[in-house]
């Protein structure tokens, strides 16, 4: 996920200290449709994931899940609390919502296997009233795959 992250980031001109914060509008904005989906039982993600060509998630996949309204309001959201440009932003947002959902989808079960996927239930709140916030787990993924050097 941090190899996506930095690339959309380098795509876009972003500094990759603002990913972070980004990444947490963008998980703050997937959560509620996320819910929505899987309290109809099953994972959500395998069906939206399905959709997409080579495991990436298809424009129709992604209007079901962050209708263009959300989507605006989620960049218009962003620009104001990081400064950065909304066009931009519009141009990235779509780019980066695969790379969520493909990080999120790596905690699912192989087909066959009973279970769910419990990395989407850490982020959706596990039934404990508050999720995981994607930008701490970014950052916390960037200490451990690039320890401070002493």
């Amino acid at each position: 996920m941090t190899n996506a992250v930095q690339k959309v980031a380098g795509e876009h001109g972003i500094p990759s200290g603002q990913m972070p914060g980004i990444l947490s509008a963008v998980g703050g904005a997937l959560m509620p449709a996320l819910q929505q989906q899987s309290s109809g039982g099953g994972n959500p993600l395998e069906k939206l994931m399905s959709g997409g060509l080579g495991g990436m998630l298809g424009q129709t996949a992604l209007q079901s899940l962050l209708p263009a309204q959300a989507q605006t309001q989620l960049v218009e959201g962003i620009a104001q609390k990081t400064g950065l440009n909304a066009s931009m932003l519009q141009s990235m947002v779509p780019t980066l919502i695969p790379v969520v959902m493909g990080f999120l989808n790596m905690g699912a079960n192989k087909p066959g296997q009973p279970g769910g996927n419990p990395l989407l239930s850490a982020f959706l709140g596990g039934g404990q009233g508050g999720g995981a916030d994607l930008g701490n787990v970014l950052n916390m993924a960037n200490r451990f795959l690039n320890p401070a050097q002493t």
